[in-house]
């Protein structure tokens, strides 16, 4: 018999028979690892317990209670519930199943409806009376020919197998239940335990909007109930904060593929909430110095071809609308070319640089639908783009006053959850990035020491640059867990140089100006969808669409009442509602909640006698009496003072 050496974790290193499987190593070394293995880890390659090892390797033996354990329990899970979905549906046909570190999901196609969040439960109580029936998991290798004559009637399985190199393909075998793939099981099925089937959605077979759509149902698994539960946990926080949710449950706007996917309509209430957010940027950014102007959404092509967006971005803009005449004009991407024909219609002094241009200017990209989601990928967006001008010895000081600006309102916006990245070029892949290594070395080294006269922490990252400059990106933590940029500025020599910018310097000559991207708040609909999730919906006084509903206990004795005070705190610029609908008094109070409003003011005999209200601040479960005008001075307060409460 053939001798093959296996080396274990510690360095050590021993000979077995050639076709030994982890199981049987695992006896070797004891009953009780024997009994806890669950697969093992030859060359780092996750297997079944049973694989034959057929040469020398490094192996570890993966228990019960390692990390490892979980990617078997997840493949194990999904392996599971396709043979629950044969058993209810023989007929249905399956895709790609993926594990991952969220979980697990297997995409499915049925002739007539797709599998529904409803039908979760009964295909769960299928896999448990799976496992409590014990079956055997036949693991073997099968001819691909005979694999695919198997799945001749599943389109997508025969994909998968043609997929294949070898010759033969492992297969796993359970009763009338046929998979296969390189993905280790559990040995027996009564140790998947902690599982939990999550949600359905559409997804386009291997990832392309022109194949079919199937239906994805997502999944999880984990080694114990604790683990399963906090994930469950986790998922609800995320579903409550889910911009997309809360935009539909407090009627703030919607985005229907009908009338055109990836554009967002604004509900009244969205749009107030917008128009709050963008009157507050722009009266942050006129104090700054900047000057706000209005430039079109259409451009001449050739625009963009100096500016290098046609080469670098061409496949995120729309396509060109022939105008005639040789005329193509394209839906602008970027706002960069428009400012820079502002800066050009005048001849500029060095007496009046920095110049500052600003605009909420609104862009298009021809973004994909499998990409699209909700505010935060959308093929039309506003940007709150700024744009400065500046000469050479101009830069770092004007970086410094570009972020100062970024963090003070942030500080109004109560976001503290943010660092800072220097993003550089890739020096080892310098093709894409504009071609003056002089000025990237002097750029970058401008932005590393600005960021060390303010004494703020960064890290730095090499290819994060724009391919005409380096950039400070501020990256935050968005309630849902993922990073993403909040806000940036750049640096580009490059434009002003395609351009021919110039201005008149002290010495009566031509100088080439300095250009500083800079995006304070992102987008409008970026924004937005961020502030929804990292405030769940229950936007601060200032922001809040919203800001008091005045509830009478009767129409008829308090409704006047409830009028003036409405119409003297609407003078004073506050959002102010009646709810005078015949219905319950707790059932108006727990909409107002529901609906998060920060102040519910009720009306009855004893306020109107003492011209007083009743307060009751959202989230609070008890009421207040209070004086009315002291009620009035302290909502103007809590506006003014941007719902900041000791800060």
């Amino acid at each position: 018999m053939t001798k093959i050496s296996l080396e274990f974790p510690d360095g050590s290193k021993r000979e077995f028979n050639e076709g030994v499987t982890p199981l049987e190593v695992a006896a070797s070394i004891g009953n009780s690892l024997k009994k806890s293995a669950v697969a093992a880890k030859v060359n780092d390659f996750l297997v079944d317990v049973e694989r034959p090892i057929v040469q020398n390797a490094k192996i570890e033996i993966i228990t019960k209670k390692d990390n490892a354990a979980v990617e078997v329990q997840r493949n194990t899970a999904v392996f599971l519930m396709g043979a629950a979905l044969q058993q209810k549906y023989p007929e249905i046909r399956f895709g790609e199943r993926q594990i991952n570190n969220d979980g697990f999901y297997l995409d499915t196609d049925k002739d007539e409806t797709q599998v529904s969040v409803d039908e979760l439960e009964d295909i769960m109580e299928r896999m448990q009376q799976i496992i409590q029936s014990n079956p055997q998991i036949e693991r073997k290798l099968m001819d691909k020919e005979d694999l695919m004559q198997k799945f001749s009637d599943d389109p997508y399985k025969s994909a998968l197998i043609s997929a294949f190199d070898s010759v033969q393909i492992p297969v796993y075998q359970m009763g009338d239940y046929l998979d296969f793939g390189e993905k280790a099981l559990l040995p027996q099925l009564k140790d998947l335990k902690y599982y939990k089937l999550l949600s359905v959605a559409g997804a386009y077979w291997q990832g392309k909007s022109s194949n079919p759509m199937l239906q994805r149902i997502y999944g999880t698994a984990f080694l114990n109930e604790e683990d399963l539960q906090a994930d469950l946990n986790r998922r609800a926080e995320i579903k409550e904060r889910d911009h997309r949710t809360i935009g539909r449950d407090l009627d703030l706007f919607f985005v229907d593929p009908k009338v055109g996917a990836g554009l967002a309509y604004w509900m009244p209430k969205g749009a107030t909430i917008r128009r709050v957010l963008e009157r507050y940027i722009i009266d942050k950014e006129v104090a700054a110095g900047y000057e706000h102007v209005y430039t079109p959404i259409l451009m001449n092509l050739n625009a963009y071809k100096t500016s290098g967006h046609w080469e670098h971005y061409r496949e995120d803009m729309f396509p060109p609308m022939d105008m005639g005449e040789g005329e193509m004009l394209e839906l602008r991407p970027m706002n960069c070319p428009s400012h820079i024909e502002i800066y050009k219609h005048h001849i500029h002094s060095y007496r009046e640089l920095p110049i500052r241009i600003a605009e909420l200017g609104m862009m298009h990209r021809y973004e994909k639908s499998g990409a699209l989601s909700g505010l935060q990928r959308v093929r039309e967006m506003t940007l709150n783009d700024g744009h400065t001008f500046v000469a050479l010895d101009q830069i770092e000081d004007e970086f410094k006053k570009v972020l100062q600006l970024m963090m003070d309102v942030y500080r109004d916006f109560d976001i503290d959850n943010y660092t800072f990245r220097l993003s550089y070029r890739d020096p080892a892949n310098t093709e894409k990035y504009f071609d003056d290594d002089e000025m990237w070395n002097k750029s970058q080294g401008m932005l590393k020491s600005a960021m060390d006269d303010m004494g703020l922490d960064y890290y730095e990252a090499e290819g994060e640059a724009a391919f005409y400059g380096p950039k400070l990106d501020v990256q935050t933590k968005t309630a849902l867990g993922n990073e993403e940029t909040l806000s940036t500025i750049q640096l580009d020599f490059m434009q002003p140089e395609r351009f021919k910018l110039t201005y008149v310097g002290e010495d009566g000559k031509e100088h080439r100006p300095v250009m500083i991207h800079r995006g304070i708040v992102s987008t409008m609909e970026r924004f937005i969808a961020y502030l929804m999730e990292m405030y769940k919906g229950a936007f601060p006084t200032w922001l809040a669409p919203i800001q008091a509903v005045i509830i009478p206990v009767k129409n008829d004795l308090h409704l006047d009442y409830a009028q003036k005070l409405q119409a003297d705190m609407r003078k004073l610029g506050l959002r102010v509602n009646i709810d005078s609908r015949n219905e319950k008094m707790n059932y108006k109070i727990r909409e107002a909640q529901t609906q998060k409003i920060p102040y519910t003011v009720v009306i009855g005999d004893q306020e109107v006698n003492d011209a007083t209200v009743s307060i009751r601040r959202y989230g609070e479960q008890d009421s207040v009496q209070e004086d009315i005008s002291m009620f009035v001075d302290s909502v103007v307060a809590d506006v003014k003072n941007y719902s900041r409460t000791g800060k």
